[in-house]
C-alpha cells in the first residue's frame, strides 16, 4: 500500500510550488516550475501538440448579473439573536465544540488514494448542485490536500455560479485529451478554475445548451486526475443518464438529492429500491440528502427520513436557508448555523463512507 505520508507530501510540495508560480499563458497553464522549457518552436518531450485556448465565456451575462439582488443571510436577524442568547445560557455550546472538533477528525482523516464522490438527483430542482458546492467547500475548508470539484451534467449545470466562479474556459470534454501522465499538479491546475483555498473547479461546459461530455470522456478525466486530488466532488446529469450512471459505479461514494416533498421522498425511494439490487456496498456507500426549500416541510421528515434509512442508505437532511434558496454564489459566512452544521455533518458521513468502501 502507498505510503500515505509520502502522497500527501508530494501534493503539498506541488501546491507550493503553484503558489509561488503566478504567470499563466493566454493559451495554456503555466509550466511546471521542474520541466525544462522546450527548444525554438519543440513542444516538450513526450506531450501532444500544443492546443488552442478556447475563449473565456463570463457563467453569468453582465446585463444578468445587474438584476441579481444583494445576498441574504440564511436567517432572520431575530433568529439569530436569539440563537445566541440560548447558548449564553445554555451548555450547548460546549456539546457543538465537542461535536465540531469530532467532525473535523473524521473529515482530515488521511487517504491513500484520492476519493471519487458522486452526487445526483431523479429530477431537476432537487438542490443537487448546491449540495456538491456545500460539500467541496466543506472538504476544501478542513482538508490539507487539493479538492477538485467536477460538473458532469454540461447541459444545464449551475455548480460554477454556485461557486461563485467568474469565468470558464477549459472544460471536462477539453482534459481528456490534455491530461498526460507526466503532468505535475500545477501543470493540471492552470487548466482549471482556482476556488479559495485548496480547491479548483473543472466545469462540464461553458454554458451551452446541448453541450455533451460523453462517458468514455468522463473515465478518461476522472481516472487521469484521481491522483492529484484527495477528494474529488462530481456533480452529475439527473438520473438515468449514461454519465450519472458511470459516476455512481466508478465513485466510492454517492449522494441522491431530493427534494423534502412528498413527490421527491417517493422518487428517492424508488431509487434506492433500484440500488438494492445492484451490489451491497453500493446501497451501503448511498447517502440521501433531503433538501428543505420551504420553510415548513409538507411532509413528516422523522417518518421519511426512517422509511428511506430503511433501504440501507443514510439518509440527512439539508434545513431551508434563506440564503441557499436566494441561488446565486454561496456565500458560507452567510449560511445559517443550522445549515454551516448540517453541511459539515453531512460531508463528514459521505467521506467515512468513502473510506468504508474502497
Amino acid at each position: 500500500m502507498p505510503n500515505t505520508d509520502n502522497w500527501q507530501g508530494d501534493v503539498r510540495r506541488d501546491r507550493r510550488g503553484a503558489a509561488a508560480s503566478a504567470v499563466r499563458s493566454d493559451t495554456g497553464p503555466a509550466r511546471g516550475t521542474g520541466t525544462p522549457a522546450p527548444g525554438p518552436g519543440l513542444p516538450p518531450p513526450g506531450s501532444r501538440p500544443p492546443r488552442t485556448a478556447p475563449d473565456a465565456r463570463p457563467v453569468m451575462d453582465d446585463g444578468l448579473a445587474e438584476a441579481v439582488r444583494g445576498p441574504r443571510h440564511g436567517e432572520p436577524l431575530a433568529a439569530r439573536v436569539a440563537r445566541g442568547l440560548r447558548r449564553i445560557v445554555s451548555s450547548s455550546a460546549a456539546r457543538e465544540v465537542a461535536e465540531i472538533t469530532r467532525t473535523a477528525e473524521q473529515l482530515q482523516q488521511p487517504v491513500t488514494t484520492g476519493r471519487q464522490i458522486a452526487v445526483t438527483s431523479i429530477r431537476g430542482g432537487a438542490g443537487k448542485s448546491t449540495v456538491a458546492a456545500l460539500l467541496g467547500t466543506t472538504y476544501a475548508h478542513y482538508r490539507q490536500d487539493p479538492v477538485l470539484l467536477v460538473e458532469a451534467d454540461p447541459a444545464l449545470g449551475s455548480l460554477p455560479l454556485r461557486l461563485g466562479a467568474r469565468s470558464l474556459r477549459w472544460t471536462a470534454g477539453d482534459m481528456a485529451h490534455i491530461v498526460e501522465p507526466q503532468m505535475s499538479l500545477l501543470d493540471v491546475t492552470g487548466y482549471l478554475v482556482q476556488l479559495p483555498g485548496n480547491a479548483w473547479l473543472l466545469p462540464g461546459s461553458q454554458g451551452r445548451i446541448g453541450a455533451m461530455l460523453d462517458a468514455r470522456a468522463y473515465e478518461r478525466v476522472m481516472v487521469s486526475l484521481r491522483r492529484y486530488f484527495g477528494v474529488t466532488v462530481v456533480d452529475c446529469e439527473t438520473l438515468p443518464a449514461e454519465v450519472a450512471r458511470v459516476a455512481l459505479s466508478a465513485s466510492q461514494a454517492r449522494v441522491l438529492t431530493a427534494p423534502a416533498t412528498p413527490e421527491g421522498v417517493t422518487s428517492a425511494h424508488n431509487v434506492l429500491e433500484w440500488i438494492q439490487a445492484l451490489p451491497r456496498r453500493v446501497i451501503d456507500g448511498t447517502v440521501v440528502v433531503l433538501t428543505e426549500q420551504t420553510p415548513r416541510a409538507g411532509i413528516d421528515l422523522d417518518k421519511a427520513v426512517q422509511k428511506l434509512a430503511s433501504t440501507g442508505a443514510s439518509v440527512q437532511v439539508l434545513p431551508y436557508d434563506r440564503h441557499l434558496a436566494a441561488g446565486g454564489a454561496i456565500r458560507t459566512e452567510l449560511l445559517a448555523l443550522p445549515t454551516r452544521q448540517a453541511a459539515t455533518r453531512i460531508a463528514a458521513d459521505v467521506f467515512q463512507l468513502s473510506q468504508k468502501h474502497r
